[in-house]
């Protein structure tokens, strides 16, 4: 655990999946996640950075240039623009498997799936499908850091920390036809699964 320098903002921001809640330490997002799920955002942050206290503004004027352009860049992808969280500056914490873990859903693209098990071959661990799956579920930053794009190796959602309906909802927004995944659909091996809406 290390204790933070400075100290951590709160933002909230509106969204179609609910409320969205932005932590940044002045550089960098350290966390997303969402409304009524307040608990484990600070349990994680606690975990990570000890007896915690989020400072928040008052409003939109009292939002810093970091929390103003985090808000346009995630409005932008909500709003179509699928790549625009792309290049966020994050920092999730974790251990080094867990880093490797997040930084590795970043080269997942939009509109595109992939199993547990493929994510941990393209880590080249590929006995670590458990291991991968937890530390997805721990993942500190939601939508930027993309683990609803990991899904079950029998075309399952299994799980997501947001919630099985933002998963959905995220999946669909970025083009992913959620019909085929309730059939048995697997990638070759190392390879993603794309499922993209497309017209005949």
């Amino acid at each position: 655990m290390t204790q933070s320098c400075k100290p951590l903002r709160l933002a909230k921001m509106a969204s179609p999946i609910g409320e969205i809640l932005l932590v940044t330490d002045g550089q960098a997002l350290v966390s997303l996640d969402y409304e009524g799920y307040e608990t484990r955002l600070m349990r994680l942050l606690a975990k990570r950075y000890g007896n915690v206290e989020l400072e928040q503004p008052s409003d939109i004027e009292g939002f810093t240039a970091l929390e103003t352009d985090l808000i346009a860049r995630i409005s932008a992808y909500l709003g179509g623009d699928l790549t625009a969280v792309d290049s966020i500056p994050v920092n999730p914490g974790g251990t080094k498997f867990q880093a490797n873990v997040w930084q590795a859903l970043r080269s997942i693209p939009p509109g595109t799936i992939m199993s547990y098990g493929e994510l941990a071959r393209q880590l080249g661990n590929p006995n670590a499908v458990r291991a991968v799956g937890t530390t997805n579920s721990l993942n500190p930053i939601s939508i930027v850091l993309p683990c609803h794009r990991v899904i079950g190796a029998n075309g399952s959602l299994t799980g997501y920390a947001g919630g099985l309906d933002r998963k959905r909802w995220l999946l669909e927004h970025e083009g992913v036809n959620l019909a085929q995944l309730k059939q048995p659909q697997r990638a070759s091996q190392g390879h993603q699964l794309s499922l993209l809406n497309s017209t005949p």
